[in-house]
This record gives structure tokens, C-alpha cells and sequence, in this order.
């Protein structure tokens, strides 16, 4: 038996998402992709954390070939009803200037947000796409997304689309809130983001038992709730709302302040890597830490708000046993740092009610 399921994807914010030749487009892939990625913390818990068992899961019901005696093609079936190109040709949204403490000058938090897939132009002196990016899709694009997989997979499909919707972004710099996306249809109906949201407090774990697993798998909570903030208002435009995220970004990094000589690890170190003028020797220049703190930009009834939220987990031991003496003390010091983030955020930001 296949259960088919039909959803409409709307973007909040420009999407980033490109195809072979970095054009931006509407493709299935990225949508596989994002699947997988909320799947594994939707169910795993159900593997009790173990990685190797959550794979061999990941494997059968998403295709796999490298499981013994196992290959096999995806038990999912993911359709677009339209494959095409993004509208945005050129970037130009208004300028969204902020004031950065370490930099000279004001930013462009839509820069400072989508550095990568957007660049400073010399020309105008504002941002704009990349040379490798041709497109992107707008904010406001929808298309139909129709999902068929087993009947005995339709439980953790229900957990993990209600996920999508209210936390999942896609594409290039998605954790950084481009590419936010919602899901709606005939019939579909999703619990509101809240402390009191049955499947997030279902998927939530204490702070310190998150960072004892090398891989984001849970949303983190401590004494206070869930680990999600919102804005301090509503926003009629994406671009409001985007600026009040790259202020709070701008705000929890700096308030880490470089106490260590250059090119030893120090307590920003623990939110993400590369750092922009702070390498770290023993690490070197290809290593790669994604920032856990994720953000997305939701409706509100008629307007926007900002959302940020923490999949929490340590540092890598590969990374960790190239620091030798400093390794212990940088492990220990991660719960720490990320209470003083929290802090700052409580500060910047609403924690969600």
C-alpha cells in the first residue's frame, strides 16, 4: 500500500536553490533532501540516537547503495508539478543596513546573511549575486509537491513534514533563514510553533545530552523551555524580518569576545568555523563547523516573524583530538558558550511562548 500525499510549497524568502549549472530552479532533489534531514530527528529518538541504526533506517527508506546485500532505490517517490527556472534574475531588494561593532562601517544584513550565494559589488556598492549564481526563486513562489511512500512509513512522514513546515529552509545559506519555506493544501493543518507543541517537546532534548552526540538530532531545551526565539514584532516584508535576524546573529557572535592569541581555539570558536580573521593552526583552512543556531522566517497571520532555533551537539572528536592539550578544555567550555548565547538571545529576542 502507498500513501500519496499532496502539498503546496510556498517560499517566505528568496531561495537560493540552483541546478547543475547554479541556475536557480525548482528541482525534486533539494526536496529529497530536506526530507532526509528532518526525518532523522523526527525519528530518532524512535533509535535511541545511534547513528549506525538511524543510517541503516535512512538507507532502506531512502535508497541506499552500500548497505549488504541491501541496494535498493528509494521507497520515496517525490514529484514537482513544475520544474522551472527562479524569476529572480538580479538582486535588488532595498538595503537592509546594521551596525557591526567589529567592522568600521554599517552592514548589509542581507549580505551578512547570504555572504556566499551573495557578494558586494564594487559597481553599485551593494549586494548582489555571486558570479556562479544565475537566479534564485522569490519569495512568494509556490509550486505543488506530491510525496507517495509505504503505509508503514506515513507515521514518521506525519512527524516529519510538520517539522519542514514550521522550521525548514532550503537551499543556499538556508540556515541563515533564505529559503524558508511553508506547506499548506485542502485538509492540511499544522500544531503552531510554541513551548506546548506536543511534536517539538517529543523531539526535544536537555542542552548538556545534545552535546554529547557529534550530529544535530534534537531541538535543545533547559530550564527555561524550548531553545526557539522569535522576533520582537511582526513584519510585513521578509526583508524587516531577515535585518531583525542578521541584528541577533551580529549580537550572540560578538558578545564572544577574542581573548587567545591568533591561531588558537577561543570561545567563538565553538559557534562555527571558518572565523573570518581567526583560524585556528591545528584546524587549518578546509575544516568546516555549520552554525547550529538556525534561523526561519514564518507567517504570523497576516505578517512575518522571525524564528530562531538550536539543534545543539558538540564538536567533532576528529576535530577535538587535533587541539592535543587544549582538546578537554575546549569540550568543556561548549555548554558555557552556548548558555551565554542563549542569554544574549533571550535579550535580543522573545523566547517562544
Amino acid at each position: 500500500m502507498m500513501v500519496k500525499q499532496r502539498y503546496t510549497v510556498s517560499f517566505v524568502t528568496p531561495a537560493f536553490l540552483g541546478d547543475a549549472e547554479q541556475n536557480g530552479a525548482w528541482r525534486t532533489p533539494p526536496f529529497k533532501a530536506l526530507l532526509r534531514q528532518w526525518w532523522r530527528v523526527a525519528v530518532a529518538k524512535d533509535y535511541g540516537y545511534d547513528h549506525t541504526k538511524l543510517r541503516e533506517a535512512e538507507g532502506r527508506l531512502f535508497g541506499n547503495a552500500w548497505l549488504d546485500n541491501e541496494f535498493q532505490r528509494s521507497n520515496l517517490l517525490l514529484r514537482l508539478e513544475e520544474w522551472r527556472q527562479g524569476k529572480m534574475q538580479k538582486w535588488a531588494e532595498p538595503e537592509q543596513k546594521l551596525p557591526h561593532p567589529e567592522v568600521n562601517f554599517p552592514v548589509d544584513a542581507h549580505l551578512y546573511l547570504g555572504y556566499g550565494p551573495l557578494t558586494y559589488s564594487k559597481a553599485t556598492h551593494k549586494a548582489a549575486f555571486a558570479a556562479k549564481v544565475n537566479a534564485a526563486i522569490q519569495a512568494g513562489e509556490s509550486n505543488t509537491l506530491r510525496i507517495a511512500g509505504p503505509n508503514e512509513t506515513a507515521g514518521a512522514l506525519a512527524r516529519t513534514l510538520p517539522l519542514i513546515h514550521g522550521l525548514g529552509a532550503i537551499g543556499g545559506r538556508a540556515r541563515n533563514g533564505w529559503g524558508s519555506l511553508e506547506l499548506g493544501g485542502d485538509g492540511v493543518a499544522f500544531e503552531p510553533l510554541g513551548q506546548n507543541n506536543p511534536l517539538l517537546q517529543a523531539i526535544s532534548r536537555p542542552l548538556p545530552q545534545c552535546l554529547q552526540r557529534d550530529w544535530p538530532h534534537a531541538l535543545g531545551r533547559d530550564d527555561r523551555g524550548l531553545l526557539m526565539w522569535t522576533t520582537q514584532q511582526d513584519y510585513v516584508h521578509w526583508q524587516d524580518a531577515m535585518r531583525e535576524l542578521a541584528k541577533a546573529k551580529i549580537a550572540f557572535r560578538t558578545a564572544l569576545k577574542f581573548t587567545n592569541p591568533k591561531g588558537q581555539t577561543d570561545r567563538r570558536h565553538v559557534l562555527a568555523y571558518p572565523v573570518t580573521n581567526h583560524p585556528v593552526n591545528t584546524w587549518g583552512s578546509q575544516v568546516r563547523l555549520a552554525n547550529q543556531l538556525r534561523f526561519k522566517v514564518i507567517s504570523h497571520g497576516n505578517r512575518l516573524r522571525g524564528v530562531a532555533y538550536h539543534l545543539p551537539c558538540g564538536t567533532p572528536d576528529e576535530l577535538l583530538r587535533r587541539l592535543g592539550n587544549q582538546q578537554n578544555e575546549f569540550r568543556q567550555q561548549q555548554l558555557s558558550v552556548w548558555q551565554e548565547v542563549h542569554a544574549q538571545l533571550d535579550t535580543v529576542m522573545h523566547r517562544i511562548a
